[in-house]
C-alpha cells in the first residue's frame, strides 16, 4: 500500500476488552496461530497457541531513537517500549495503539476469515500494517521494523535445522524459510507445531521497504543504526546440532520508512504473513491440499494476489467487523459482543479447511489441549453455530465425513463416531476404545449431536441431500436414540473430564433433541409416517422427562438424584429448531435457579464441582427469555474473560471461583458463543448463505 492513511479502514469503535486473556494476531489454523499472552505487545514474546515462542517483533524509529512496539527485550537490550495506549479486538482485526515522542503509531493484524468467501478465508495470510501519525503539533521522521523467527517454521527449535532463501513470486520479492528436513504430516498429536512447509514474508518492492534473511542481531543492529536494513542476506543454514552456528538466531527482517508525518498527514504502510503447508491432512490414508489449492494456485499467485487486493479485503475486514459487532450488541449486549468478538478468529482458526481429492470440502477442527483429536463430533457441535449463522458449507465439511465414516463397514457400532482420528491424520477414531471395544465410547452423545447438526443445516440452507443420502445411517442412529437415549446407561458424554455418569439428564434431553431432529427431517423430506411417529416418540419423552427430571425449583444432574441440578444447554435446541417438545416454562425455571447458583465469574456446570464450560455457559443464558436474565448469566463470564489469571487463549473450562483455567485452550468450541444469533430468526437470515 501507497503512504496513505489506514484511518478509514480501521474498525469501528467496540468496546475494548481491559485485558483479554490472549490477544489473537496470527490466525490460520492450529499450526499457523500467534498470539500475544501479556498486558503489552512489547513486554513478552509472541506465542503460539500451545505457549511455546514463536517470535514475531517489531521496533519503531522516532527522529532516530528506536522503541520496541511488539516483542519481548532482548538481554542486556535497552531499547525502550512505546507506550500502548489502548488494545482493541474485533472479530477478524486486532489494534494496538502506541504513543510517545510525539507520534501515535497503531498497528493493526488483519487475519481476513471472511466466512462469505472461503477463497478468502482459506488463504493463510495475515496482514500487519503500521500508521504513524504527528500528534504534537510537530513534524517527525518514522520508520518501522518488523521480524519473523524461523523458530515458526518447527516444531522444536533446539534441535530442528533450518534454511531460508530469497525468491521473487511473480516479480514481487519474497523471503522464505522452513525446516531443513520437511517431514510433512509425519507426527498427529496434541502439543505440536508445524515443522514442513514453508513461512514467508512479504513487503511491497518499492524503494522504502528493505527486507534480510540473516540473524537478527544484525538485523536490528542495521535499523537502530540506519532506519534501514543494509547487510546482505545470509544463506548459511542453521544447525542447532552443530556446534558452531554462525546464524544463531535467524529472522526474515523487513523495514519500512514511512518518511515524515506532519500535524495534516499521516503514513502507512503492511507487511504480509503466509505459512504454505503443501499438504494439510491425511484423509483415510491419503494427503489432501489446502482448500486454496483446489484450483491448481500455486504460492506465487495466492501472495500476488493477497498483495493485489489488500485494500479491498482489508476494507471488507472492517465492515465485516463493523455488522457483526452491531447485531452482538442488539442481541445480547456489548459484554457479550466482547466475548464473541475475542472468540471469532481463535473458533476458526482451530480448524484447517481442506478439500478431498474429488473437491470436496473438509472443515477438520483440532481438539487444542485437551487430546489432540481430530473432527471430533463433540467438539464441532458446540462450535456449530458460527458455522450454521456464517456459512453452513463449513459445517457440512465437518459433518459429512462422519456420516461417510460411520458408512464403512470397518465402523462397528450402531451409533455415530467420536472423530476421525488425531490431528492431522484423519484415518479413523482414536479416542476411547476407537474401532475396537466400546469402552469409553460417547453413544447417546455423538448420535444426538449428529441428528441434531444434520437437521439444523437443512434448516440453515433448505438442502435435504445430506439427509436424503444417508437416510439409513440416520435412521439407525434414531433407533438407538428410542431404545437408549431416554433414560441413559452409564457412560460418558462431551463432558468427559467430569467421568462416566447414568441417568445423565442433560444427555437425556440432547437424544430427545436428536429424536425430534429426526422428525423434523423426516417430514423435510416427504417421509410422512416416519415424521408422524417419531415426533410422538420426541413428544412422551418429553413428557416423561419432564417427570424423571423434576426436583422442584429445578431439574436434577441425574435421574432419581434429588438435591443435584446441572446445566440444561441442550435444550436450547428446542428454541432454535422450531421443535416445542418442551413448555416454556420448563427453561424459565431452570433460568431463575440459574440466577441463585452463580459464582463471582459465572454459573458451575453442575452441583459436582464449581468449575464451568463458557460455551456451555452462553447456550444456557441463550435460554433466557428477556435481556435482564440473559445479561445475568452473561456479565459473570465478561468479568472472567478481563480478570482471568491465566493467560491463554479463551479457555472453555475455567473454575468459576478464582478464575483459573481448569483446562483446554485455543479450542474451536468458543463458536458456541455465536448461538445468541441463532435465536434471533432475523439475524441468523441476514448472516447466513
Amino acid at each position: 500500500m501507497t503512504k496513505t492513511a489506514l484511518l478509514a479502514l480501521l474498525p469501528i469503535a467496540l468496546l475494548a476488552q481491559p485485558r483479554p486473556p490472549a490477544v489473537p494476531l496470527v490466525t490460520s489454523d492450529p499450526y499457523f496461530s500467534i498470539w500475544s499472552m501479556a498486558d503489552r505487545l512489547n513486554t513478552d514474546p509472541t506465542r503460539h497457541w500451545t505457549g511455546k515462542p514463536q517470535p514475531l517483533t517489531s521496533l519503531a524509529r522516532i527522529d532516530g531513537s528506536v522503541f520496541r512496539l511488539m516483542g519481548a527485550p532482548e538481554r542486556n537490550d535497552k531499547t525502550p517500549a512505546l507506550e500502548q495506549r489502548s488494545l482493541t479486538v474485533a472479530p477478524t482485526q486486532t489494534t494496538y495503539a502506541f504513543e510517545g515522542s510525539g507520534v501515535a503509531i497503531t498497528m493493526i493484524f488483519t487475519s481476513p476469515l471472511l466466512p462469505h468467501d472461503l477463497d478468502i478465508l482459506a488463504r493463510p495470510i495475515t496482514y500487519i500494517s503500521w500508521n504513524a501519525r504527528s500528534i504534537d503539533g510537530k513534524s517527525h521522521r518514522v520508520q518501522v521494523y518488523f521480524d519473523a523467527s524461523t523458530d515458526l517454521t518447527v516444531n522444536t527449535p533446539a534441535d530442528q535445522p533450518v534454511a531460508w532463501s530469497r525468491l521473487k513470486a511473480n516479480g514481487q520479492s519474497v523471503l522464505r524459510a522452513g525446516s531443513r528436513e520437511q517431514p510433512v504430516l509425519a507426527k498427529s498429536g496434541d502439543d505440536l507445531r508445524i515443522d514442513w512447509g514453508y513461512l514467508y514474508v512479504v513487503g511491497l518492492d518499492t524503494e522504502d521497504v528493505k527486507q534480510a534473511a540473516n540473524d537478527r542481531a544484525i538485523t536490528r543492529a542495521d535499523f537502530a543504526a540506519a532506519g534501514a536494513l543494509t547487510s546482505e542476506d545470509s544463506f548459511a543454514d542453521h544447525n542447532p546440532r552443530t556446534r558452531y552456528n554462525p546464524i544463531r538466531n535467524p529472522v526474515l527482517a523487513s523495514s519500512i520508512d514511512l518518511g515524515t508525518v506532519t500535524p495534516t498527514t499521516s503514513a502507512s504502510r503492511y507487511v504480509m504473513l503466509a505459512y504454505d503447508d503443501l499438504f494439510s491432512l491425511e484423509y483415510f490414508n491419503r494427503r489432501v491440499r489446502p482448500y486454496w489449492r483446489r484450483k491448481g494456485m500455486e504460492i506465487a499467485e495466492m501472495l500476488q494476489t493477497s498483495i493485489l487486493n489488500y485494500n479491498s479485503i482489508v476494507a471488507k475486514c472492517a465492515e465485516f467487523d463493523r455488522q457483526l459487532m452491531d447485531d452482538l450488541t442488539r442481541a445480547g449486549g456489548p459484554e457479550y459482543a466482547a466475548i464473541a468478538a475475542l472468540s471469532y478468529r481463535q473458533a476458526i482458526a482451530a480448524h484447517k479447511l481442506a478439500v478431498d481429492a474429488d473437491g470436496t470440502l473438509l472443515f477438520f477442527s483440532k481438539e487444542n489441549f485437551s487430546n489432540g483429536s481430530i473432527n471430533t463430533v463433540d467438539v464441532f457441535y458446540p462450535s456449530a453455530p458460527l458455522f450454521l449463522l456464517m456459512n453452513p458449507k463449513l459445517l457440512r465439511g465437518s459433518v459429512e465425513p462422519i456420516v461417510q465414516y460411520a458408512s464403512m463397514s470397518r465402523w462397528p457400532w450402531p451409533y455415530a463416531p467420536h472423530d476421525l482420528g488425531t490431528y492431522p491424520l484423519a484415518n479413523g477414531q482414536t479416542y476411547g476404545g476407537g474401532e475396537r471395544t466400546e469402552q469409553n465410547q460417547m453413544p447417546v452423545e455423538e448420535s444426538g449431536n449428529m441428528l441434531i447438526l444434520i437437521g439444523a443445516l437443512a434448516k440453515a440452507d433448505g438442502q435435504l441431500d445430506l439427509a436424503n443420502k444417508y437416510w439409513p445411517m440416520l435412521t439407525k442412529w434414531a433407533e438407538f436414540l428410542r431404545d437408549k437415549g431416554l433414560d441413559p446407561e452409564n457412560q460418558l458424554c462431551t463432558d468427559d473430564f467430569a467421568g462416566h455418569l447414568a441417568r445423565n439428564a442433560n444427555l437425556s434431553l440432547k437424544a430427545i433433541e436428536g429424536l425430534g431432529a429426526y422428525s423434523m427431517l423426516a417430514g423435510m423430506t416427504g417421509r410422512t409416517a416416519e415424521a408422524k411417529t417419531y415426533r410422538t416418540i420426541a413428544e412422551d419423552y418429553a413428557k416423561k422427562w419432564i417427570q424423571l427430571a423434576n426436583d422442584g425449583d429445578h431439574t436434577v444432574l441425574a435421574f432419581g438424584n434429588a438435591g443435584t441440578w446441572s446445566q440444561k444447554y441442550n435444550l436450547v435446541w428446542d428454541k432454535i429448531l422450531g421443535l416445542n417438545l418442551f413448555p416454556p416454562e420448563v427453561a424459565r425455571k431452570e433460568i431463575q435457579f440459574y440466577k441463585t447458583k452463580q459464582n463471582i465469574y459465572g454459573l458451575p456446570l453442575d452441583n459436582r464441582a464449581a468449575y464451568t464450560k463458557l460455551d456451555w455457559l452462553v447456550w444456557s443464558a441463550t435460554l433466557a427469555d428477556n435481556p435482564a436474565d440473559f445479561k445475568a448469566l452473561i456479565t459473570p463470564a465478561y468479568k472472567w474473560m478481563n480478570e482471568t489469571p491465566t493467560r491463554v487463549p479463551l479457555t472453555d473450562w475455567y473454575m468459576t471461583t478464582d478464575g483459573k483455567q481448569r483446562g483446554f485452550q485455543a479450542r474451536s468450541v468458543v463458536g458456541g458463543v455465536f448461538i445468541k444469533l441463532l435465536a434471533d430468526p432475523s439475524i441468523w437470515a441476514k448472516w447466513k448463505q
